[in-house]
Parts: C-alpha cells; sequence; structure tokens
C-alpha cells in the first residue's frame, strides 16, 4: 500500500492551479496523468536574456529591451501580422504579432508607453538597418522590467502548453513534494558528493547553467541513482522470489552426451561455458530463468538442443518458441534430426497447422509421446497441453510480449525459462534488461565461420555494385538489399524499398521485395521463396534483421548505412556468412559522411565481433537511443539516462543485492524508506515495467 506521505504526488494533474479541461490532456501527453510525473520532467534548456539597446543587438539571440511605443501598422489582410514599432533612443525595433491580436495589443500597449520587452531578434531578408522580433516572450510595463527572468528554464513543450507554462506547473509540483526519510547510505552520498533528494529535486528545476541541465550535475545523478536503485531492487526481489519456486530437478544424461558427441564439430569454450552454467541451473532444484546472448552465428541452438537433450533424458518435454514461422521451422530443421537420432519425438506446431494433423500433435504432447515442441505463438494457445513441460526456451525473447511467455511457462509446474538473445548489449545495460535474469555469455564464433569482407562506398557507386551483383547471381550466389523505408517520404530522402526494387527488377534477374507492413503471410511467402533460391536479390527493410538463416546468401548491401545504428548494421551484416561462398557486405552512403558516421563505419570494416561493436556504439551515440534501446525492451526511465549513468546501473545493482542480503524483507528503517522509494518510481516487484523474464 503507498504510504500517506506519498499522497500529495499520487493526485491528478487536474489539481494542480490553473490546470482545467482543456489544459490537463495536454499536461498529460507531455508528462503523463499524475504530479509526480510532471515533477520528473527535466528542463531541456535554457534561455539567457541580456539587457542590450538596439545599436548593440545581436541577431538571433534572446534579448531585452526598454522602448517608447512610437507607432502601430494594422494588418491590412487577415494573412498579414500586426506591427508596432518602438523606439529606445538608439534605434527602431519593430514588434510583430499573427493571428488578428492587433486591437488588443494597441489598447495595451499605446504610443508613447514605455515597454520592457523580450525575445529573439531578427534581421529579416538580411536588411541591416530593421531589427524586428515576432510575438515578443515578454511585454511589460517598464517598471516590471525586473520581473522578466535573465536565466529562464526551458521544458517540454506542444502546441497549446507552452515551455513557460510548463514550468509554473512543475514548480508547483516542487512545492507539493514533501521531504521524504534519506533512503541512500551516508557514505555513498558522502563520497560522490550528492544532495539530499528533494534538494536535488529544486536544484533540477532551477539550473543556473548549461552544465546544471547535464544528466552528469550532482543533483540530476543523484535522482537517476534513485530511480536505478529502485529499479535494481525490484529485479533482485524477483530474482530471490524466483530462486525461492522450486523448479524440477534436471541433472546432465547420456542423451545430452550422445548429441554432444554426434556433432560434427567441437563446442567451443564459450559454448562449454554457457551450456555447464545452464546445466547447474536445471539440476539446482529451483526455478531457472537464464538468457543465452550470443552474437550472431555463436552456436546458441546447440546449446539449447543439448539442454533439451537433458530434459528429455530426464523424462520431461521442453518447448521451443521463435516470434516467426520462418524462423520456427529453421529452428526444427536445424534440432530434428538430432534429436530424432536419439530417440526422441521432436514436431513443429505453427499456425498453419490445421484439422487432425494438429490433432494428433497436441494429443502426442498431452500423452508425452513427443519430447520437444518447436513453434510460434501456437505454443501458448489454450488447446496445447503438455504432459511433463519442464523447460521452455524462447528465441529473439524481446519480441514476445511478457504475457505470452508467462503464458507458455504456466503449461507446466516450475518450467525452467532460457531465454536467448542474438543482440549483444554491453555489461551494464545488460542489467537495466535482464536484472532478473541470470546471464550467459556465447563471445566465441565456431571455428571455419566465413568472415563477411566488409567495405563502404558512395551512393553514386550504385550502377557498378548493381553489374557485380549480376555477376554474381549468374555464379548462383543471392544477395540481400536492405533499404530503411518501405515507400517514398516527402519528409525523409532516402531510398525507398519499393522504389529500389522496382529499379534493380529492371536490371537483374529473380529481384524480391519484402517489409515489415506486409501481412505475416505473405512476408513468409517470399521469405521461403528467398530460402528456397527462387529469389536472387531480396530488397527488404531491417524485417530481416534477425533470424533468417539463408545459407546460400553471401552479398548484403545496406543502404544509407550511415543512418543506421552499429548494432543493427552488425545485425543485418550476420544474414551472410553462413555458408561456404565466400561474403561480403557493402555499406553504401552519402558523402560526405559526419565524423561520428564515419567512425561507424570504420568500425565495422574493421570488427565482427558483436560486443565490442557494441560497447563501440554505446559511446558513439552517448545519449541517443543506443542499440535501439526502445526496441530492445530497455525500461523507460524518467530521470535515468542508460548512457550518461552506465556507471551508477552497476553500482545500483551491487548494492541492491547487499541491501536484500542484510534486510530481504525491508524491515530497518533504511528498509522502510527503501519501500518508499519504490513506490515513488513504481519500481515494484510485482510492477508490469519490471517484467524482463
Amino acid at each position: 500500500m503507498r504510504p500517506e506521505i506519498l499522497f500529495p504526488l499520487f493526485t491528478s494533474v487536474s489539481t494542480l492551479k490553473g490546470v482545467g479541461p482543456r489544459v490537463a490532456p495536454l499536461l498529460e501527453k507531455l508528462a503523463g496523468p499524475i504530479t509526480r510525473d510532471v515533477l520528473f520532467t527535466a528542463p531541456t534548456g535554457l534561455i539567457r536574456r541580456t539587457v542590450t539597446t538596439v545599436d548593440q543587438a545581436v541577431e538571433d539571440q534572446v534579448q531585452t529591451f526598454v522602448v517608447t511605443i512610437d507607432a502601430h501598422f494594422p494588418s491590412q489582410r487577415p494573412s498579414q501580422p500586426w506591427k508596432i514599432r518602438a523606439w529606445d533612443g538608439t534605434g527602431f525595433l519593430t514588434l510583430i504579432w499573427f493571428k488578428g491580436q492587433g486591437p488588443h495589443l494597441e489598447r495595451q500597449h499605446p504610443k508613447g508607453a514605455r515597454r520592457a520587452v523580450s525575445g529573439k531578434v531578427e534581421r529579416p531578408n538580411g536588411y541591416a538597418s530593421e531589427l524586428q522580433m515576432a510575438h515578443p516572450d515578454y511585454i511589460v510595463d517598464e517598471e516590471r522590467a525586473g520581473e522578466i527572468p535573465q536565466i529562464e528554464t526551458v521544458y517540454p513543450a506542444t502546441h497549446g502548453l507552452p515551455s513557460r507554462t510548463f514550468r509554473k506547473f512543475a514548480l508547483e509540483a516542487l512545492a507539493r513534494t514533501p521531504e521524504l526519510p534519506e533512503w541512500q547510505d551516508p557514505a555513498w552520498r558522502e563520497r560522490e558528493k550528492l544532495p539530499g533528494w528533494r534538494e536535488a529535486l529544486a536544484a533540477m528545476h532551477a539550473p543556473a547553467s548549461e552544465a546544471d541541465i547535464s544528466p552528469l550535475a550532482r543533483p540530476r545523478r543523484r535522482l537517476a541513482y534513485d530511480e536505478l536503485l529502485a529499479h535494481q531492487l525490484a529485479l533482485a526481489q524477483r530474482k530471490a522470489s524466483r530462486r525461492a519456486t522450486p523448479g524440477p530437478r534436471i541433472p546432465s544424461g547420456p542423451l545430452s552426451d550422445a548429441a554432444e558427441k554426434a556433432l560434427p564439430f567441437k563446442l567451443t569454450g564459450a559454448q562449454i561455458r554457457s551450456l555447464s552454467e545452464i546445466r547447474g541451473g536445471l539440476a539446482s532444484g529451483e526455478r531457472m530463468s537464464r538468457l543465452l546472448q550470443g552474437d550472431v552465428g555463436s552456436g546458441k541452438t546447440v546449446v539449447a538442443l543439448l539442454a533439451m537433450a537433458d530434459a528429455a533424458n530426464a523424462g520431461f518435454q521442453s518447448a521451443l518458441m521463435a516470434p516467426t514461422e520462418i524462423l520456427a521451422r529453421q529452428h526444427f530443421e536445424t534440432i530434428a534430426a538430432p534429436l530424432q537420432a536419439l530417440g526422441l519425438s521432436v514436431i513443429l506446431l505453427t499456425g498453419r497447422d490445421k484439422g487432425a494433423g494438429r490433432s494428433a500433435k497436441l494429443l502426442g504432447l498431452a500423452d508425452g509421446t513427443h519430447h520437444v515442441a518447436v513453434g510460434t505463438h501456437a505454443l501458448f494457445q489454450d488447446d496445447v497441453v503438455f504432459d511433463r513441460l519442464a523447460l521452455t526456451i524462447i528465441d529473439e525473447q524481446h519480441r514476445f510480449g511478457v504475457n505470452e511467455r508467462r503464458r507458455l511457462q504456466d503449461k507446466g509446474e516450475g518450467v525452467h525459462l532460457l531465454a536467448m538473445s542474438a543482440t549483444p548489449i554491453p555489461r551494464t545495460l545488460e542489467l537495466t534488461v535482464f536484472g532478473d535474469l541470470d546471464v550467459s555469455r556465447i563471445d566465441e564464433k565456431p571455428p571455419g565461420r566465413t568472415p563477411v569482407a566488409t567495405r563502404a562506398a558512395p551512393t553514386p557507386r550504385v550502377p557498378e555494385i548493381v553489374e557485380r551483383l549480376r555477376s554474381a547471381i549468374t555464379s548462383g550466389a543471392q544477395a540481400f538489399w536492405i533499404c530503411p523505408l518501405v515507400s517514398e517520404s516527402d519528409k525523409v530522402d532516402l531510398r525507398a524499398a519499393e522504389d529500389r526494387a522496382a529499379d534493380l527488377a529492371r536490371h537483374l534477374p529473380g529481384v524480391g521485395l519484402v517489409h515489415g507492413q506486409m501481412p505475416a503471410s505473405e512476408k513468409d511467402a517470399v521469405m521461403q521463396r528467398f530460402v528456397d533460391g527462387e529469389i536472387s536479390v531480396l530488397v527488404a527493410t531491417t524485417v530481416v534483421e534477425v533470424g533468417v538463416n539463408v545459407p546460400n546468401a553471401s552479398i548484403m548491401v545496406i543502404e544509407h548505412a550511415d543512418r543506421f545504428g552499429l548494432a543493427q548494421l552488425h545485425q543485418l551484416r550476420g544474414r551472410v556468412g553462413r555458408g561456404t561462398r565466400e561474403s561480403s557486405c557493402v555499406l553504401l552512403y552519402d558523402p560526405p559522411l559526419s565524423e561520428v558516421a564515419q567512425q561507424r563505419l570504420d568500425i565495422l570494416r574493421r570488427s565482427d565481433d558483436g560486443f565490442e561493436i557494441a560497447e563501440k556504439d554505446l559511446e558513439l551515440r552517448g545519449g541517443g537511443d543506443p542499440l535501439g534501446l526502445k526496441q530492445s525492451g530497455f525500461p523507460a526511465y524518467r530521470l535515468a539516462d542508460p548512457v550518461a549513468h552506465r556507471d551508477l546501473i552497476a553500482v545500483a545493482a551491487d548494492d541492491a543485492r547487499l541491501i536484500l542480503a542484510r534486510d530481504p524483507d525491508l524491515t530497518s528503517p533504511r528498509g522502510q524508506a527503501l519501500r518508499t522509494m519504490q513506490e515513488l518510481f513504481d519500481w515494484k516487484p510485482a510492477s508490469p515495467l519490471n517484467e524482463a523474464g
């Protein structure tokens, strides 16, 4: 239950002074539905207002002048502005308003009145003699000039709710904020020189310089650490709760050993280590929840296969769920033969299964005849019943919702979870997404993997690349051609996939097109034709980024590569180099390249280590959207920045573990304060936002 001291922060934004029926929806859209959300909305910038004279004015700067109203010039047509000419003794300043405010302005600011005006000044069309200010931020009586702030905080704004109005609401929310018991360790605060919680909030809303707005400013770091600790504490509590839940004991057995001996290759050291960690979890008697993270082509599926063999050896069933039918079918083709050679029954269950065939598969799962089920969302439908399901494996787990994963796990008692991801993530950011999971990393690639030669080329060389493609296709090769957009856009000058596919079809045989806006069945059909070799060049958007295995595809062309993130480029490149052909990746760019874009392409040319690339991507992107955080399911923090505050993430994770080791039920004075902190941020063990597996 939420403590009473937090009640003022959990009231509706409509309770803030000046927030009526018109403003409330706008404020909710910008910040959120409750007062706390307004309080936690940080300023985005500062406006400095310099008091000066017209003859000393600097173009495109926000400045303040004391002037005498000289004349009004009414608009002659609705489209024309109302103008006021003002004089300060050194020159004229023209004030401009649109939208028919003229008569009101003439009454408020008559000729001869002395006014203080402030706003951005411009010289239209390069006329040095004419200085103007459109829609002044302030125009007040000269006696009230002191009310115009020299430094003004900028907040997010939307049509109908300007920054200045939002600032009033933020300051009122701050005024309502109570003093809360300190939940941070005093020694940590002293060492980091961090202010108290309410003091940090006050400083965030009253910055004196641009440095005070930075995520690295001490008040902001204090608030970020609070949010990160609340999150890490919830994840640690969930992990502790999960470990207290019994799970079926699955020891390593002879079936798995036989499967490993039958492999045509030896496991890498990283595969052996990861398999050992997984086996430890399966045999522990506790419910395992583990992420198996590995780069493209690192051999995650083989490790999962051996874990499924262990489950079958112990008399249990396994289920492997993939986000698309084509990926599920690829997994089935990979694991079915080795497992069937051990005498195990493996089935594929997708949305295409109907009638008697589907009924037979369901009967075999229910009576235990089938040991392993591979499939899509079809696996967790209500009529799918398992006899003794003990291990669920979720591939590309971020593509499934929490409820979908849970529905599959709920088909057994204490079912173990092994999630797999082919998107390498730096360790600090790993904690924010998978903090309640144990993590295994396969950071080696199997020997014999064909390296992909990566080179960059300017867009004008496209005709040359098309000719090389023609030659490669003639020899039996297949190629991907990636475009950022589906169709032409007036807003973004990027080559559209549809346009490029039509252009290539005029020069090359067997060109296909696939993108995310196509119906799933149509998309899968095109992909299958590519897999079967009926399509030679597949033009696609990033829908092919993960999971598509076409060993014969040896060429990857990525248009506007400078617009993609490093991690995404690496994932796309991983679609080739899976067979015996020499493979290449061409990164097309529009010159000139920015310095960051140049570094990004250079790193990709130099390295094929996904974890190294992910770390570099994090460094280069800074406070942007590292690794596609939004798409990858990163938490929606309000005050913490996963990039700028990544050093704090690991500290918060360690602190959370230490707190629970000393005070597992949070009953001490600090524990009670930490409960308040969790309620404040809505990071509680049962919160849906915390679900990662």
